[in-house]
């Protein structure tokens, strides 16, 4: 992966001021499951936020992005 694990929201918007690409999507995901896992929220709680209605992505984009943000969550480490 080219792009450091975010640890705070920030440096997670920080990513949008480079290019989008498959390594900037999985530093941000992988970044946005540690800052949650470290503020003691559970997967529900996170998918619950993913799931929750915006006007970024439809119904069905939130729900394939809750199905990735789950495998990611428990295929990282806990010590990431």
């Amino acid at each position: 992966m080219n792009y450091p694990i975010p640890n705070t929201a920030d440096e997670i918007n920080a990513l949008r001021h480079r290019p989008v690409n498959g390594d900037a999507i999985l530093a941000a995901i992988a970044g946005t499951i540690k800052i949650a896992r470290s503020q003691g929220q559970s997967l529900d709680d996170l998918t619950a936020e993913v799931l929750a209605e915006d006007t970024i992505l439809d119904q069905m984009q939130r729900r394939w992005l809750s199905q990735i943000v789950t495998q990611a969550w428990q295929n990282l480490p806990e010590s990431l």
